[in-house]
């Protein structure tokens, strides 16, 4: 975990100010996979794992920024936006600087310096953290404020626009909009998102972390958007009224599949499914069913492997290994895809026991070493400093 002091320690040697902290979560994806970009239902959590950023304002219009996890320095002109970022993680960076600068908000130069303990590449949204933080610091040195969905909004359209990923909205409304001990039912239409308490929850989130990510995650992501968008205009043909996958029934799937090819009508097949499925767990969470979830959790792993096809080797052999445990409820794949990592209801005694068994078993089983660590459900955006000190 990062400890605050360091960056605050670090920032001063380098910058010769005394910062103002921000941070933001990571966060996991209970169920609801691959469902935000189609106006659907997602069921995340911001966990206490964060991005922190170290922030002062400077008296021109540059930004300097300096990352220590990867020990990089770099800058950019707040009014001079370009796609020529030496070095992609800028990006994120830049990025929602120049779309809150697009809205028209006052910003000021900042010297920035930023240490995360969301693993980078573990599909949990390490990416949303880190701009929703930055958002947050900057409009903040500025002395100005941007509602929260305005924010969340910004952070969408800086990793659309600038980093190239077509991401939905569900990360960083999660890292806006976190609850502590709750999960969040998004509506990614309306961007309304509903506590779920995970009160009644007599397990144990744990996340195992293949240290996977293979190559084609990007392109694949930006590649089943498209499919599914295929798949609404075909539908629209038969069903008018609807505008995305979201406002498909189970029963108008079914009624019209065979007007779909493949591999359209298996994406389309799991996003409706999905979304029928998030809303059946948030009912359970809330009632603390782990049968009931436990059911809906595997069946949505089994959708995204072989409908959606964004499973891989790595994933499907912790998430089995998971449910070959006594003690475990749920396992599935949560983020992305094609690597990263699963999330695991584990019994609150089993735990440890959980966690060794998974690191023996999947190390014979791939050679790799697997990142395993329990999760709490966390808040989203905050000065750190001001509001935890």
């Amino acid at each position: 975990m990062v400890d605050l002091v360091t960056p605050a320690n670090r920032f001063e040697e380098a910058y010769g100010a005394r910062p103002k902290i921000f941070s933001a979560p990571g966060r996991v994806n209970l169920i609801g996979e691959h469902t935000d970009y189609n106006d659907g239902f997602v069921l995340p959590m911001a966990i206490d794992r964060r991005t922190y950023v170290a922030a002062s304002p400077r008296t021109d219009r540059h930004i300097h920024v300096r990352t220590l996890d990867l020990n990089e320095d770099a800058a950019f002109d707040l009014d001079e936006k370009t796609n020529q970022l030496n070095q992609k993680w800028l990006a994120y960076v830049a990025g929602v600087a120049w779309v809150l600068r697009g809205q028209q908000l006052s910003l000021c130069g900042a010297d920035l310096m930023i240490a995360s303990d969301v693993p980078i590449g573990g599909g949990l949204s390490s990416s949303a953290a880190l701009e929703v933080a930055i958002g947050e610091a900057l409009v903040t040195l500025a002395g100005t404020t941007v509602d929260p969905v305005s924010l969340t909004l910004a952070a969408q359209e800086a990793e659309n626009v600038f980093v190239g990923a077509r991401c939905g909205n569900m990360d960083q409304l999660t890292a806006v909009f976190g609850q502590r001990d709750h999960a969040l039912l998004i509506d990614c239409r309306s961007l309304q998102a509903k506590p779920i308490s995970l009160g009644r929850l007599d397990a144990a989130i744990v996340v195992c972390n293949t240290n996977v990510k293979h190559e084609l995650a990007s392109s694949a992501y930006n590649q089943r958007r498209s499919e599914c968008e295929q798949g609404v205009g075909i539908l629209k043909k038969k069903l008018p009224s609807i505008v995305a996958l979201r406002d498909v029934s189970i029963a108008d799937f079914k009624t019209h599949a065979g007007d779909l090819p493949e591999p359209i009508r298996s994406r389309c097949r799991h996003v409706i499914s999905e979304n029928e499925r998030t809303l059946l767990a948030a009912e359970a969470f809330a009632e603390g069913n782990t049968h009931e979830l436990g059911s809906l959790i595997k069946l949505s792993h089994e959708s995204l492997r072989d409908d959606y096809e964004v499973s891989c080797v790595e994933l499907d052999t912790i998430v089995d290994l998971a449910w070959s445990y006594p003690g475990v409820f749920g396992a599935r794949m949560t983020g992305g895809g094609f690597g990263g990592c699963s999330v695991n209801l584990v019994a609150h005694q089993e735990v440890e026991d959980f966690c060794r068994f998974i690191e023996v078993r999947y190390r014979e089983a791939t050679r790799r070493d697997a990142d395993i660590f329990v999760v709490k459900a966390d808040e989203g955006v905050v000065n750190t400093r001001s509001e935890r000190h």
